[in-house]
């Protein structure tokens, strides 16, 4: 393997066995090198590919940032996507490691952002903001600078939007918005829905996946016209509180909900309103 490019002395630029374009980490990997050097192989501790669109980014990204914050980066990515088993876009080796750097050095600085959506993102994101826990923990076993909390919860969402394969912003309003539709619901049949109960966990995953569906504007695979007009019969008063998320999402994003979406709305608010409704009369 030789050396492309030498972007600082622990990541260089190579090219792989099938002549794509790779980022080579290492300590020391690119130091006294240049294009044309053969990779000391000892050195390699991670060989990743970038789009072709992102690689000259993270190469002036990372050019002149500490190699420890951009390992640390790479660790909590790698960590991430073992424990969700889920596919991450890989923008975040951009988003991520840029946003780590800069909030080392801001900590350093006595400079802290407060997380607005703390909240919604710890409980309507838990296994990804104990991800961004442990990601603040190895900043302080690795630095000693202490992050706080809701850096956890900044760290979690950068990763929600990367299985999400979209913007950021959007990934952000997602917690926010799973906390609107649950007090339609809660509103509109004026009940207290207790979040220990399945089913709730349940509405809230499908939530989430209908939200990512949103936001990548994606429709649904499924078409049933005898299913719908079924549940439609059976569940008016869930299907017309179902009705009125349809109407939220085309306010808030633009998104027109179908109707086969609208049907498992409807089973699921079902579910948890007939739960909670024989929860509270006893």
């Amino acid at each position: 393997m030789q050396i492309l490019r030498v972007i600082n002395n622990n990541v260089i630029s190579s090219l792989d066995d099938e002549k794509r374009e790779v980022v080579v980490m290492g300590k020391g990997v690119g130091f006294q090198k240049k294009a044309g050097d053969l990779v000391d192989a000892s050195r390699i501790e991670k060989i990743f590919q970038l789009p072709k669109e992102h690689t000259n980014q993270y190469e002036r990204l990372v050019s002149n940032m500490p190699y420890e914050h951009i390992k640390m980066a790479e660790e909590i990515i790698q960590y991430a996507a073992r424990t969700l088993k889920r596919h991450l876009n890989k923008n975040i080796y951009i988003t991520l490691t840029d946003h780590l750097d800069c909030a080392i050095e801001r900590q350093k600085q006595g400079t802290v952002f407060q997380n607005a959506l703390l909240w919604e993102i710890r409980k309507f994101y838990e296994e990804e903001f104990q991800i961004g826990c442990r990601a603040v923990a190895l900043v302080k076993e690795k630095t000693g600078v202490e992050l706080s909390e809701d850096e956890a919860g900044f760290i979690a969402l950068h990763i929600v939007n990367a299985e999400m394969d979209g913007d950021i912003r959007k990934a952000g309003t997602v917690p926010e918005m799973i906390k609107d539709i649950l007090n339609i619901v809660r509103y509109t049949f004026n009940v207290e829905i207790d979040e220990s109960e399945l089913s709730y966990e349940r509405f809230v995953t499908h939530l989430k996946f209908f939200l990512q569906r949103a936001v990548q504007n994606a429709s649904y695979d499924n078409d049933d016209p005898e299913l719908d007009e079924i549940i439609r019969t059976r569940y008016p008063k869930e299907y017309a509180c179902a009705d009125k998320i349809r109407a939220y999402m085309k306010k808030r994003m633009k998104y027109e909900v179908e109707e086969e979406e609208l049907t498992y709305l409807t089973m699921h608010i079902a579910r948890i309103i007939r739960r909670n409704s024989s929860d509270q009369d006893r």
